[in-house]
């Protein structure tokens, strides 16, 4: 059941990423044309670079100063990182998000939470049973590292957490505990 509600959950987010802001809407088509026909893409190959300079969550590494760094969330399910460096040099670091949609938080918010990949799933799974109220976090998760609350379109929040969480069995990734984003929002996060 729990597999259900959490399919459900995504095609409804996915339908919803459909109807989300329309400048950001120029990175699909430009997209399909490559997977479609391998020969169009030969054909056409300058069309292709800009589709990838318009998602940077495709590999972008997070800027970081002062054991900081800010990530970006969207209407259309995508963080503006795709990984984070952590300074071996902090001893706390803060994670800022700001999410950068319209959409409330109710249809399309976000947060960001940090685990080790091999609990990903556990975490997700019993966050999606402990609801919106608890921001898609189990309360007391021993496994979750850090977490954000759950914000909507035009909102911003952080969080601090001790480095050393880091050092340990990872590798580590961080995620969007919202029902269906981590399949298209998430990214590494390891100490450097």
């Amino acid at each position: 059941m729990n597999i259900r509600l959490t399919m459900l959950t995504a095609a409804c987010a996915l339908a919803l990423a459909g109807c989300a802001d329309k400048s950001e809407a120029p990175a699909a088509p430009a997209a399909a044309p490559a997977t479609e026909a391998p020969a169009a893409a030969a054909e056409a190959p300058a069309a292709e670079a800009p589709a990838a300079a318009e998602a940077p969550a495709a590999g972008a590494a997070a800027v970081v100063a002062d054991c900081s760094t800010t990530i970006e969330s969207t209407d259309a399910m995508q963080y503006n990182a795709a990984s984070i460096a952590v300074p071996a040099s902090c001893t706390e670091f803060t994670i800022n998000l700001k999410h950068t949609g319209t959409m409330p938080v109710g249809a399309m918010g976000h947060n960001l939470v940090i685990s080790s990949q091999a609990d990903m799933a556990g975490v997700l799974a019993d966050g999606v049973a402990a609801g919106a109220a608890s921001d898609y976090v189990k309360a007391d998760d021993a496994r979750v590292i850090a977490h954000t609350k759950l914000i909507g379109g035009g909102e911003s929040t952080s969080v601090t957490f001790p480095v050393a969480k880091l050092q340990g069995a990872g590798p580590f990734e961080f995620f969007c505990s919202f029902p269906g984003h981590s399949a298209m929002m998430k990214g590494s996060i390891a100490v450097q």
